[in-house]
């Protein structure tokens, strides 16, 4: 389906569609029947969807045709696909969580983000594929099989939003909702070319309820441009009562995505490319996308400068790998269906189950206390760059084709050495598309912005995609 420039409905980014929208150039049900028509057509492939929701969809779209021709007041992304991480309560639509003992499961009631999203006119076409309860940094389950890179299709799309990514990358959707505990937003982001957000701790609301007692995860967009993500942001930001973190929000009149058309200024930005986990070594690859990127910071005028020491600290480490376990000890799960788990998460839950509470304290309080000192020390530079991974994307099966779910643990823990620390911290990070291999595939670069400063990730971001532009680059079946 072409819009009536001729350019096909999926080339347009989401805020392009927002305003053919309201040109009257395109009906909201044009861009539906578009998105659902590609899902069709292309997703057996990249396993990027668990549940499709064509005839709510549907409904939706012609709800928002309706305030169209009425001339009704419309919110900022009316009428405009997206699709919700399968990871988020989705009132009346199943929700899977990515495992087979809940394939059947369906809530009653919305996530905070899902409502924020709908109210800011997005429609919303099902739910993106994600790992078992989101624990691994690779998408893969006994629901919906892989979701692979639309890259390379023999390739993992990463995870835990890595559903949401390769729909993105393959226009199958202008842009997705996901969640980010240790990298989940970040490393399928650089792995399939896309602009990602990990926001702020407390930026986004985790209600009514999410993983707020650790802190670690958030709610995040996926995107092919930079105002497309900001756009998001904007819709999906703001707490809701109750909420134990909050981030400030933007100066009364600014918006996230008025700082994509604002440049950043000088940035005294650090650079590092030890991740401190024992074993994590980098691929050429990987250390090309970073040079380069540092470069290119340094050719627009940004001091960039080496970290003097690497930027964790000892014990950080397993301290994080023992409240992630935690995470797997409340699992909606009864004992008789334990297990139907796969064995990561198996895994997980049994170690999360056998510590004691002085372990889990211990835990808690070395991952506050390293936060506390890891701000104190980087807090002279405006921005920090690091890798994502510590290879490129890795092919299906490469992680878990064993079966042994702590030799897993132990491949992505030298994989994702980067992102996790920023989630320890509550730091603002985006990943950012500026380096491709000879062979084609994308490898994203991570920016780290001050506390709650997403402001300035999101203009770097923007003065970034400027200077070296990725929008244009698509796998072969776009």
């Amino acid at each position: 389906m072409t819009s009536s420039t001729g350019t096909q409905l999926h080339d347009l980014t989401a805020l392009e569609q927002a305003a053919a929208v309201r040109a009257r150039e395109v009906s909201p049900t044009e861009l539906v029947e578009h998105s659902l028509a590609r899902i069709e057509a292309l997703d057996a492939g990249i396993g990027a969807f668990i549940t499709v929701t064509a005839e709510r969809a549907r409904a939706a779209a012609a709800r928002a045709d309706r305030a169209v021709v009425d001339g009704a007041h419309l919110p900022p992304l009316h009428g405009v696909p997206t699709a919700i991480k399968d990871l988020n309560n989705t009132a009346g639509v199943r929700t899977t969580f990515g495992s087979a003992v809940l394939a059947d499961f369906v809530p009653d009631v919305d996530d905070a983000v899902v409502t924020a999203l709908e109210a800011a006119g997005t429609i919303s076409l099902g739910k993106t594929n994600t790992p078992e309860f989101g624990f691994p940094c690779y998408t893969d389950n006994d629901v919906a099989g892989p979701a692979r890179c639309p890259w390379d299709l023999s390739l993992l799309a990463g995870g835990s939003s890595g559903g949401a990514a390769a729909a993105v990358a393959a226009g199958l959707l202008p842009f997705a909702q996901g969640s980010d505990g240790g990298g989940s937003i970040r490393i399928p982001a650089g792995i399939n070319g896309l602009f990602g957000i990990k926001p702020s701790r407390g930026r986004v609301s985790n209600a009514p309820y999410s993983s707020e007692v650790t802190g670690l995860g958030v709610q995040g967009p996926l995107a092919r441009t930079v105002r497309d993500a900001a756009a998001m942001l904007d819709a999906m930001a703001g707490p809701v009562t109750g909420d134990p973190f909050w981030a400030p929000p933007p100066p009364a009149g600014e918006s996230f995505l008025g700082y994509a058309d604002r440049p950043p200024g000088r940035l005294r930005i650090g650079r590092y490319l030890d991740s401190g986990m024992p074993g994590a070594d980098l691929d050429p690859e990987v250390r090309a996308a970073f040079e380069d990127a540092s470069a290119l910071l340094a050719s627009l005028g940004h001091e960039v400068e080496d970290l003097p020491a690497p930027p964790l600290t000892e014990g950080v480490f397993p301290a994080f790998e023992v409240v992630w376990a935690l995470s797997g000890t409340t699992l909606p799960v009864p004992e008789a269906a334990v297990p139907r788990l796969r064995p990561l998460t198996r895994f997980l839950r049994e170690r999360g189950l056998a510590l004691s509470a002085q372990d889990a304290m211990e835990a808690m309080f070395t991952l506050r206390l390293f936060a506390r000192r890891f701000l104190q020390a980087t807090s002279r530079f405006d921005v920090l760059l690091a890798p994502i991974c510590t290879l490129p994307p890795r092919p299906v099966g490469w992680f878990d084709a064993d079966g042994d779910g702590a030799a897993d643990f132990e491949r992505q823990k030298r994989y994702a050495a980067f992102p996790a620390v920023y989630n320890v911290t509550g730091q603002p990070a985006v990943s950012v598309p500026l380096w491709w291999t000879a062979s084609g595939l994308p490898i994203g670069t991570m920016l780290v912005g001050r506390p709650a400063d997403e402001a300035t990730l999101i203009s770097l971001g923007a003065q970034l995609e400027e200077a070296r532009p990725w929008a244009h680059r698509h796998p072969a079946m776009w």
